[in-house]
């Protein structure tokens, strides 16, 4: 099983939720998170004075997926998510080792 979390950007959520519910990926966790890349800040003004905002509002979905569905919920959420300009974001893929699901007990695949 693999984790594919995504740090995309916030007006992106809904078509990346309605691409991976297309594929059959029901299940997800997201989070508001704030961070930059090569995006780097800009600058706002507020009251009449200048300030940098260094860190960018983002989603962080995280999805667990058995290893058959990783190459297509990679690619919905690429193409999902992806506007064609700076800051749309990033995909990691990581191993899971064990999952349990806490109501019934079951583990691994069946508790995906």
């Amino acid at each position: 099983m693999k984790k594919v979390e995504a740090i995309i950007k916030p007006f992106k959520l809904d078509d990346v939720r309605e691409a991976l519910s297309e594929i059959g990926i029901t299940g997800m966790t997201v989070t508001e998170v704030k961070g930059f890349g090569r995006q780097k800040g800009h600058t706002e003004l507020y009251r009449g004075a200048e300030y940098v905002v260094d860190f960018l509002p983002k989603m962080r979905l995280e999805v667990v997926v058995t290893d058959k569905q990783v190459e297509r919920c990679v690619e919905a959420i690429s193409s999902a998510a992806r506007t064609g300009r700076i800051g749309d974001g990033k995909i990691f893929v990581t191993e899971v080792d064990r999952v349990i699901r806490i109501r019934t007990g079951e583990e691994d695949e069946q508790a995906v």
